[in-house]
Formats: structure tokens, C-alpha cells, sequence
């Protein structure tokens, strides 16, 4: 019995010392990505996924994760920070975070390094059908979800008011998820929600499929003011019957959606996950639809951020950057 009892522990001794050279052979990254109801998070697991998979550093394997978060403004505080090694970031939050502006006023975020553009990020004014919402000046005085306060979401609906000629206090304050909005527009309990994300959105699907809503245009005078103000965004359209019951295209604006790191990813692994991304792209459009919309042509459009040297070897080795 003794010597079964000192071969057990043995044993286990093999099989913890085994499990953690393992752990030690691998490069663990994760990617911060946004609410379950969005873009962002299929396609941050499925980036996860294919870092693990197909990525290797110095010989060892990836444990990449994606990590449901606060989406844009909440990632770009994260990586700041060095708590997450990437993140989902839009172009216009990825420019007033690294330059200090807007809600990061005198709190510049001066590590963020960009790993690649990925895809536009449709900006959806979706209210009850019932709710006599025909443009946003008709918002004053109803019920409208944009966010956390500080959120990039939260900071255009105050833009856009205000290009209308309102102000916040001229609409009654939601701060709900994605989802949680759509459920309350569905339960009548809200009237409108502004949603930025790639098409089709997971959560607007959801609520068309049994509940009338309209998504609501964005163009004309004010809009051409704020797109002066907003270089980032650009005017497009919403194609006809991404949503049930959305039979015309609908004008609006979008945005792109940025992958970035800080500067304390290594060189190496920056290269790596970067490689693995866009030598991939065809397994990205297999989960979401704006996955086939990444691209090695439009993959240093960053804006201000600069390019983390190890993205920046993979590009010019692909001949997009001299």
C-alpha cells in the first residue's frame, strides 16, 4: 500500500510538472471586445480562435481569449492601462484617446498601437415603429439608450443632438446595452437606441424577427456639419432588408473598427497575431458577415495611431507599406 500511495503521488507529481511546462509553452493574448448582442464579440472569438490555431511564437503556441467589455472607449481605458494585450477599438474613440480629446481630455493614451483596421461600423438610430420618431429633432422629449456616459455611442448621440439643435437634457437618459435596449424597445418600455456596430447587428436581428421597428435616416445639412467635424465617419447606406421589415436602404454613417495593442506587445507576438489575422480572413467571414469585409488593402487605414513595429514588419513584408 505504501509504495501504490508514494507511486500515486509521483504520479501526480508527472502530471502537475507536465501541465505546467505546457502553460509555460504557451503565449497567452486576449482581445477585448464589446457586449454579447454586437459585432464585436463573434468576431473577437473567432480571431481568438485562429490565433490559437494557426499562430506559433518562438515555438510555442497561442492561448488567445476575447473578453466580452466596455466596447470602444472602455477598451482603449484597458489598454492604456496594459490590462489586455488587444482590443476592439472605433477609428474616431482610437483618435481622441491617442490625441487626448473628448472624453479623454488631458488623459492622453499615448501607449495604443494599432495591429490593423478590420471593418465599417454602421451607425443604426433604431426606434419603436409606433414611437412618432421621424428624424432625430423628434427625439426631443422621448426615451433614448446611448451607453455609458463617456461611451463613443454615448458621445455621438450627444453630437447629433446637438447638430439638431437639442441637448441631452431635451431626451430622457437609457444607459442599456445592446440587447437590453432591443428588449425594452420591444417591451415598450424605450423608444429609441443608437447602435454602432458591423451589420447585421445580432440584437436589432433579434427584436425585428417579432417586434415592428424602423431604423431611422441619418443624412441632410446636420449630418454633412457633424461628418466636418467627425473625419472619420463617412456617409453610407444601410442595404435594403438587413433587418426584417427594413425594405428600403436607409442613409446613415459608418466608422472603422481598429484592432488594437499597446506598446508593450512584444514586437514578435504583434507580428504573429497580425499574420494570422489577415493570411485568414476567409475564416473571420465565416462567423459574422463583416468578417469577409477585412482586408490587407485597407488594413493600415488607422488613422492617427501609430502602427505597432511588429504589424508594421508584417505590411511592408506584404508589400502595403514602403
Amino acid at each position: 500500500m505504501q509504495l501504490s500511495w508514494k507511486h500515486a503521488v509521483a504520479g501526480l507529481a508527472l502530471v502537475a510538472a507536465a501541465t505546467t511546462a505546457v502553460a509555460q509553452q504557451r503565449v497567452f493574448f486576449g482581445i477585448a471586445t464589446g457586449g454579447t448582442g454586437g459585432t464585436y464579440y463573434p468576431l473577437g472569438g473567432m480571431l481568438a480562435q485562429l490565433i490559437s490555431n494557426k499562430a506559433t511564437v518562438d515555438g510555442r503556441k497561442f492561448a488567445a481569449t476575447a473578453e466580452a467589455a466596455g466596447a470602444s472607449v472602455g477598451n482603449a481605458r484597458l489598454l492604456g492601462s496594459k490590462e489586455i494585450e488587444s482590443a476592439f477599438v472605433a477609428a474616431d474613440i482610437l483618435d481622441q484617446a491617442y490625441n487626448g480629446k473628448a472624453q479623454f481630455a488631458n488623459t492622453p493614451v499615448k501607449n495604443l498601437r494599432a495591429l490593423g483596421a478590420l471593418y465599417p461600423e454602421t451607425v443604426q438610430l433604431v426606434v419603436r415603429a409606433n414611437a412618432n420618431i421621424n428624424s432625430v429633432k423628434d427625439l426631443k422629449g422621448k426615451s433614448i439608450s446611448s451607453g455609458a456616459p463617456g461611451s463613443g455611442q454615448y458621445q455621438l448621440v450627444t453630437d447629433l443632438l446637438r447638430v439638431n439643435g437639442l441637448s441631452r437634457s431635451d431626451v430622457k437618459e437609457d444607459s442599456s446595452s445592446f440587447s437590453q435596449a432591443m428588449d425594452k424597445i420591444k417591451d415598450g418600455n424605450l423608444d429609441a437606441t443608437l447602435i454602432t456596430a458591423g451589420i447585421p447587428v445580432a440584437a436589432i436581428t433579434d427584436a425585428a424577427q417579432s417586434h415592428p421597428i424602423r431604423i431611422l435616416p441619418l443624412a441632410g445639412a446636420e449630418v454633412a456639419a457633424l461628418l466636418k467635424e467627425q473625419p472619420y465617419y463617412t456617409q453610407v447606406n444601410l442595404p435594403a432588408n438587413t433587418y426584417r421589415g427594413q425594405a428600403a436602404a436607409v442613409p446613415t454613417i459608418a466608422v472603422m473598427a481598429v484592432w488594437t495593442a499597446h506598446d508593450g506587445v512584444a514586437d514578435n507576438v504583434a507580428y504573429e497575431v497580425t499574420k494570422a489575422l489577415y493570411e485568414n480572413t476567409a475564416i473571420m467571414g465565416q462567423v459574422h458577415v463583416q468578417g469577409r469585409n477585412i482586408s490587407l488593402q485597407t488594413a493600415t487605414a488607422v488613422g492617427s495611431v501609430p502602427l505597432h513595429p511588429g504589424a508594421l514588419r508584417y505590411f511592408r513584408e506584404k508589400g502595403i507599406v514602403k
